[in-house]
């Protein structure tokens, strides 16, 4: 179990990244209601007007995805729970920020290198939502909001997260 903070994590020294890829690892949940009738979300930190899912970066010191995604949970949402299901892995395709300019070193690499790896993977888990405390550690900088599936679906393609979205497709959400 995680540690509830007054505070939220910040810096990436402590970041783990795939030794396959070269990809953050990154950990977060589909915080659902108990009837599973809406998921919560939050708005992004970069674009307030875009609405993603909780999630963030894991860290060595922590002792499974599991941890961090109830951990980022909590410092971005307010929210815990209960984890009913792990979605799996999702990896986010899109180019990484600063693409590797040595296109030759990639075109020549072994096996054991992807031409084009994965910017980000990403472990997602289902949370059964227990309660949603009213400040916590991102409380100040981030909005929640509460959408059904066809609303959740519709902000993550206009936010152009397609791994947010497989992720919640993943998930038990009442898709009708």
């Amino acid at each position: 179990m995680f540690e509830r903070s007054d505070k939220p994590r910040t810096g990436r020294d402590n970041q783990v990244y795939s030794a396959k890829t070269g990809a953050r690892i990154v950990a977060g949940c589909v915080c659902l209601t108990t009837d599973r009738k809406q998921v919560l979300m939050v708005s992004s930190s970069k674009h307030k007007k875009k609405w993603i899912l909780p999630k963030g970066g894991v860290e060595s010191d922590e002792a499974d995805y599991r941890t961090t995604a109830q951990r980022e949970t909590w410092e971005e949402a307010g929210c815990l729970g209960r984890i009913t299901a792990d979605l799996g892995v999702v990896e986010d395709m899109r180019p990484p920020k600063e693409w590797n300019k040595d296109r030759k070193s990639f075109e020549n690499a072994k096996d054991d290198i992807i031409n084009h790896p994965p910017r980000t993977e990403f472990h997602f888990f289902e949370l059964n939502i227990e309660e949603m405390v009213e400040l916590f550690p991102e409380s100040a900088k981030r909005n929640r909001k509460f959408f059904s599936y066809d609303e959740a679906k519709e902000n993550l393609i206009v936010a152009k997260r397609p791994e947010l979205l497989e992720a919640l497709n993943r998930s038990s959400i009442v898709k009708e």
